[in-house]
């Protein structure tokens, strides 16, 4: 499943799954080591108009500030 990260900090993720024939878009703030791990999914849309509207109300990042996850 490909994932794209923010390039400041790496706790914002948006990962990209394919649903019977349809992409979905998944949005995901990871939490650092230090305070417990994990990922709280913010949100889950079906394009990318409604992946950058979704960025632009939860994540201090936009969609030109993601990179491909290592």
């Amino acid at each position: 499943m490909p994932e794209w990260s923010c390039g400041c900090c790496g706790r914002w993720r948006v990962s990209v799954e394919l649903v019977r024939g349809r992409y979905r878009y998944r949005l995901a703030h990871r939490y650092p080591p230090e305070h417990g791990g994990g990922a709280n999914v913010v949100g889950e849309v079906g394009s990318v108009a409604e992946l950058e509207r979704l960025l632009r109300r939860y994540a201090p990042v936009g969609l030109a500030d993601l990179h491909e996850a290592a």
